[in-house]
This record gives structure tokens, sequence and C-alpha cells, in this order.
């Protein structure tokens, strides 16, 4: 199961979507990585859609990653004597303390973090942004505002606090649970929700331990101003558009978007946009023209992965929207203009043997027109190094560990295949063109470019390039 592209699929599973014929389907069409929300899903619908994508991955003889989505702390107000009420600009409504139901001047806010935190001035945006408090006074257990947007308030809306860093960490009880289910389930990614310092990755690589990879997701204005720290912490960052399109001006985030995606490529983490990228395909079989641009500007922004959400995972379409997903970035990967611009955002080696080896072997592979990169990846740092050099030739990764592979499977352009560790120079070459005439990147005649670390097998010591011929049987002299 070669792709045709090298940005890769990420496709949320749920209803729509969590049967293992379905599964397979979206990974025939073009999914690299399922998602399992913890906001919906229970411990026994993980454990058993982690055993169908695994079943489906045996069957396809094709690694596909799992990415656990932890919840995070839901913010949320109370419910409401009438369950619901009209605000309307201009009047006071208090958050406070009682358990009362609320009315038409206040409502409980089970959230005393939010209380004692809070200052005047500071913004609270009810249900996704769309009413807008503005606080007061503070004080006595209660938030005094006044109505800017008004609107309808329901029961259990959601509170975001764009304004307000709180000092709770990023991990509840409930994320703490999923996490060790996750784990326990050998999920290759664990996504972070609403992170706001560098201290809640911390928190979960305490846990974690290198048993999967931890993935930032950013979605809140506080991870905005720490992002370097953020993004040098974790494996991996989301770009969760759509809380980050609550709190913050909407018309920030594509500079943001750009931004981030930069960022991340200088520190060789893996990027993945999500969001909102065929919301439209929910209901419809085609996408808006809006939606396609949408997913090409990611995809000529140089993001590792772009995301499906609620398009697979509860949609009518979920096949039809990978496929198109899939069809976007074959386009724009295509297109006369997507070198030019990916090259434009190249970023620099560190001054590293690693780097430097990464970044002479994508112009070696370039200037020689070799016809693939063959890595050799123990921990999949070798990996990650020659996706950042985003080469125009394929990349394929090879490692013993399985861990690792899925891993890499929401890596730019990464092509991983399985197999034991090289014993010698020479059968490392020989392993190199086998599996690169195998796979069906090479032709005999063609050469090829390997790296790996001498002394064989040594985790994150990548210190030599080889240029290799493919014979006629497949093997390799150098």
């Amino acid at each position: 199961m070669r792709r045709m592209r090298r940005v890769k699929i990420l496709a949320t599973l749920g209803p729509a979507s969590q049967e293992e014929d379905m599964i397979e389907e979206l990974a025939r069409a073009g999914a690299d990585v399922f998602r399992i929300n913890m906001s919906h899903a229970s411990h026994d619908v993980l454990r058993q859609t982690v055993e169908r994508i695994r079943n489906v991955e045996k069957r396809l003889n094709h690694p596909l990653g799992i990415l656990v989505d932890l919840q995070g702390p839901k913010l949320r107000v109370s419910t409401f004597a009438e369950g619901a009420v009209h605000l309307v600009a201009g009047q006071k409504f208090i958050l406070d303390s009682s358990e009362t139901p609320g009315t038409i001047d206040r409502v409980f806010l089970p959230h005393p973090e939010i209380i004692e935190n809070v200052s005047v001035g500071d913004r609270l945006l009810l249900d996704d942004g769309k009413l807008q408090l503005k606080a007061t006074k503070v004080g006595n257990g209660a938030i005094e505002t006044e109505v800017i947007y008004g609107g309808q308030l329901s029961d259990k809306k959601g509170v975001s606090l764009p304004d307000t860093l709180l000092p709770t960490g990023a991990l509840t009880e409930k994320d703490h649970a999923d996490l060790l289910e996750g784990l326990k389930n050998d999920a290759d990614w664990i996504a972070l929700s609403f992170v706001q310092r560098p201290e809640d990755i911390i928190d979960v690589r305490k846990i974690v331990q290198g048993r999967a990879g931890v993935m930032a997701k950013i979605e809140k204005p506080q991870a905005i101003e720490r992002l370097e720290e953020i993004i040098k912490l974790c494996d991996s960052i989301m770009v969760a558009r759509g809380d980050l399109g609550v709190e913050l001006p909407l018309e920030t985030v594509p500079g943001l978007q750009k931004r981030m995606i930069r960022m991340a490529r200088r520190y060789g983490k893996p990027v993945v946009v999500a969001t909102q990228m065929l919301e439209s395909m929910i209901t419809a079989p085609v996408p808006t023209r809006a939606e396609v641009s949408d997913v090409s500007i990611a995809v000529f922004e140089g993001a590792d992965a772009i995301m499906l959400s609620a398009e697979s995972a509860s949609g009518q379409y979920p096949v039809e929207a990978v496929t198109t997903m899939n069809k976007v970035a074959i386009a724009v990967e295509d297109d006369a203009n997507y070198r030019g611009i990916i090259r434009a955002a190249h970023t620099e080696p560190e001054a590293t043997a690693a780097d430097a080896i990464s970044a002479a072997t994508r112009q070696v592979a370039e200037t020689l027109d070799l016809a693939a990169i063959v890595t050799y990846t123990a921990s999949g740092s070798t990996g990650i190094r020659a996706a950042r050099e985003r080469p125009s030739k394929p990349i394929i990764a090879l490692s013993p560990n399985m861990r690792t592979i899925r891993r890499l499977s929401v890596v730019w352009g990464i092509h991983c295949v399985q197999t034991e560790d090289a014993i010698s120079l020479e059968d490392m070459v020989d392993r190199a063109c086998v599996i690169a005439y195998q796979e069906g990147f090479a032709r005999p005649g063609d050469r090829i470019a390997i790296t790996a670390g001498v002394p064989l097998g040594t985790p994150g010591a990548t210190n030599m390039l080889r240029i290799a011929f493919v014979r006629q049987d497949g093997a390799g002299s150098s």
C-alpha cells in the first residue's frame, strides 16, 4: 500500500466508522492514522477499536498509527430553572458558587478555579464564543459581568477564558485514567487537550515514559504565548483551529497556523492541522471550494498531516471525505509551485552529525536524481530528520521496532517498513536495496541513498551516508 502523496491523513473514528470493515475502507482510501476521541469513547470502545485497527493493519500488511485524544478540562456552566435564558447586550449577569438553578440574572459555575482567577476586564466566552461576557467585579465567590454579545444560553454550555491563565493542569482525573488505558492498549500517540504551559507536557511525559509520542494540542492563547517552549518539550503538535478560533480573533488563526507549522518543522516535530477541514462533507458527498483551498494551504505549507474530525467520525460520507482529502493532497503535491513553496520554508540543520547527514542526503539524492532515500532508524529520530528536509525523493524508513514504525505514520513523506537490524555494512546495503525494489520505489540499475548509524543499531547516532546501486536481483552494491 504505497501512498502517492507525502502528507499524511488522520481520520477520527466514531459511530459512522468504528466497524472493522469501515476502518479497512478508510485505510484503503488513504487514512494513515486513526484518532480515538476520549470525549466520546469509553474504555471498552477504546479497547475494541484498537483491536479492530490492528486486525486491519495485519490484513493490509501496512502500518497504521493510533492517536488517543484526551478530553481535557471541560469548563461548563450549570443548569437553568427553565432550561435556557436569553441574555441581551448591556445587562448584568453573575456566575456564582450557589448550586441553585440559574435565572436570567445568574447561573452556578461549578469551577472555583475560574472564580478565583478571573480578573476585572477578562472576557468569558460561552457556547463556543456565541456569547461574550466581560468581568466587571470579582469576589465573594462570584464573577459579576456585563453581557457584550448576547443570545440564548442553555444548560451545560462551555466556558472559554481567552484572558485567564488557570492554575490547574491540562490533565484531569478522567484524562489520567484514559491515558493509562491508552498506554495499556499500545496507543502510538497521546494528544493532550487545552495545553496552557510547558509544565502540562512535563506532567504527561512523566506518566508516558516514552511508551507513546506526546502530541500537544495548541488551542489556547496561553499556549501561543509559550509556543516555543511547548514545542521543544513535546513530540508533535496539533493546530486545533476550532477552539483556537473561539478564543482568538478568527482572522489571526491562518497566520498562527503558518507560524506553528514553520516552528515545529524547525525543531523537527511533526505538525497536524485539524478541525473543520472538510466540514460540509458531514452531510454532503462533495466539499465546498473554500474547504478544498483550506486543505490545499495546509499541504502547501508543509504540514506533516491533515485531520478529519466529525467528517469521518459521525458524518454521512466518511470514505468520501478521506478520498477527497487524498485527491486534494496528491493534486497539490503535483502542482508546479509546490516544490518552490516547500523549499522557501526550508530550515537550516542544527550543528549535529545526524542533522548534517540528513541535509547532505537530501542534496545528494536530488543532485544525483536517486530513486529513494533509505534510512535505518531505531527510535524514529533519523526518519523525522530526513522528513524535516522535505526532499523531493521518497523516504523509506527501516526499523526493527513496530512501535517506531507506527509512530512514524504521522510524519511527512515516510514509507515505513519493519525489518531486522542489519548485521554488517554489506547486509545494510543489500537489505536497503531489496526493500526499495520490493516496495516499488527503485528498479534494477537505479541508485539509492542510505543513511544509518555506525555502530549499527545505535539509536540517534546517524553518522553515515552511502550511495548504492540496485542490481538485477534486487540486491545492492555501493
